[in-house]
């Protein structure tokens, strides 16, 4: 009996703390720090791996971090984990068809600048709003 509620108390910790990470890593991508977000989600989801929002955040972070192929694994990772999970289900999709058209241009490199003009102002994203019918064209993305 001891030993159970050992591990209750245990794993209640390591809940507090995922979420503790968590909501430091979307506020990390808020303020637009994607190296600091990576950070903390990727602590996150190292205490909840189970969490679908997790893994989704996680992909946003590794996408403005520049981490394509880390992102593209953390949104299918998110579905996988709960295939209701709309923002990641549309944030996959979008991120798929950016990595197509890209690698699709004769010269490889991708065939827009989806994240922001010279002047560091946001042109638009290649994530959906958090309703999933038109294209986000600020700072977040679908969570």
């Amino acid at each position: 009996m001891l030993l159970f509620a050992l591990c209750a108390a245990l794993a209640g910790c390591a809940d507090i703390e995922a979420r503790r990470f968590y909501r430091a890593g979307t506020e990390a991508l808020d303020r637009g720090e994607s190296q600091r977000a990576v950070a903390e989600l990727e602590r996150a989801a190292a205490l909840a791996p189970e969490i679908s929002a997790i893994q989704n955040h996680l992909g946003i972070a590794y996408q403005d971090a520049g981490r394509s192929d880390d992102a593209l694994l953390a949104y299918e990772r998110a579905v996988a984990l709960d295939c209701d999970n709309r923002a990641a289900e549309s944030n996959l999709r979008e991120l798929r068809a950016h990595l197509h058209d890209s690698r699709s241009s004769p010269d490889g490199e991708p065939t827009g600048d989806f994240r922001s003009s010279p002047d560091g102002e946001p042109t638009g994203d290649l994530r959906s709003s958090p309703d999933g019918d038109e294209p986000n064209t600020g700072q977040g993305a679908s969570r």
